[in-house]
Parts: structure tokens; C-alpha cells; sequence
């Protein structure tokens, strides 16, 4: 698993078929906060678990699933 110092705020998260997922607010333990004013958002909060990280390359987080299927199973921050 990647550790939280590797990502960092503003990184661009892309899915497995190189769909933009969202940008990186920041990391909560073993989550990450995406921002809520990246377009895709719809203007909320949405975390995904750091286990769906496969690598972190420059400025930006690959998952290891879809772009689709991490929309699918995000969670919305209330």
C-alpha cells in the first residue's frame, strides 16, 4: 500500500482505464478525500480507500479500478 506521504493535495486521481476520477484533497487515515470543487464531484466530498491505489507517478494517483467502478463505490463525506 502506498504510504500517505506519497500523495499529496491537488494530485490528480485517474482510474485503471485512465479516466479522471477526481483530485486529491487530502489523506485521512487510510482514505482519500477527493475535492469537492473538481468538476466530476458534483460540488461533495467523496473518499476512496488508499487499497485502491496501484501506484503514484509524478503528480498523479493511478487506482487499480475503473474509473466507473470507483464512482460506483465511493463514498459521499456528509
Amino acid at each position: 500500500m502506498t504510504q500517505p506521504s506519497e500523495i499529496f493535495e491537488h494530485m490528480e486521481v485517474v482510474g485503471s482505464d485512465g479516466g479522471h476520477v477526481g483530485r486529491v484533497d487530502h489523506v485521512v487515515g487510510d482514505e482519500i478525500e477527493l475535492s469537492k470543487l473538481d468538476l466530476t464531484a458534483g460540488l461533495k466530498h467523496h473518499m476512496i480507500p488508499r487499497s485502491w491505489v496501484d501506484r503514484v507517478e509524478e503528480d498523479t494517483v493511478y487506482l487499480n479500478i475503473t474509473k466507473e467502478a470507483a464512482k460506483a463505490a465511493w463514498k459521499t463525506k456528509v
